[in-house]
């Protein structure tokens, strides 16, 4: 049995697991919303941060949001997004992370809810793209977290197979859980790690550089 095949597949998160940007979005989906005349508080979109933007607006602004301003408020959080990618950095360890995955033989795969051409930028501030098989996006034809639609289409196309999720929201490790897989939780997103545990999370780490020094600690180790 090769390498690759005696270990799982890897699904990894983006934003608050590769890059340090879970607190850009939330400047920026709150400047979004001020912008239509609502406000909304920035915990609770910190909550919400990590689950696709086609679901956001309804989750905390309430359906008639989505209905009336839904479209432009994503238009603007991306705006303003946009605006401070220069303030973005990678996450402590998370190249290195990247990189001892793949040499333990993972085959690694993202998977983020969101859009193509911002995950593009991201990757590239990470400097991690060519080290994956796959990327997922919420420009795929995939419900987004914490559906399990984009998990599954990311393990699908790292040639299947069992697989354990990385990421920093409850969203992620739903959509871990409603896939199937296993899941690690990193407190690099903000989130606890009780909560990240009561949604799912089989262990919890603070961060990139944490997990690294325990890759080869269940879920991740040889069966």
């Amino acid at each position: 049995m090769s390498t690759a095949s005696a270990r799982p597949a890897v699904v990894l998160d983006l934003d608050g697991t590769l890059v340090d940007s879970v607190y850009q979005h939330v400047v920026a989906w709150q400047a979004a919303f001020h912008d239509v005349g609502l406000h909304v508080g920035a915990v609770r979109i910190h909550e919400a941060i990590g689950m696709g933007g086609d679901r956001l607006v309804a989750a905390v602004a309430g359906d008639s949001a989505e209905t009336a301003v839904g479209d432009e408020v994503r238009r603007l959080h991306d705006t303003y997004f946009e605006a401070g990618l220069r303030t973005i950095c990678p996450l402590d360890g998370a190249p290195e992370l990247v990189d001892g995955l793949v040499e333990r033989g993972h085959r690694v795969v993202l998977a983020s809810s969101s859009e193509s051409g911002l995950v593009d930028q991201l990757l590239e501030i990470v400097g991690v793209g060519h080290q994956l098989e796959a990327v997922v996006t919420g420009s795929d034809e995939a419900a987004t977290k914490p559906a399990p639609d984009m998990v599954a289409l990311a393990i699908e196309r790292a040639g299947g197979g069992p697989a354990v999720v990385i990421g920093d929201a409850t969203w992620d490790i739903e959509s871990a859980v409603n896939a199937g897989a296993s899941s690690i939780g990193l407190r690099s997103g903000g989130v606890s790690a009780e909560r990240l545990l009561a949604a799912g999370a089989t262990t919890v780490h603070a961060g990139p550089r944490d997990l690294l020094d325990h890759l080869d600690d269940a879920p991740l180790g040889k069966p």
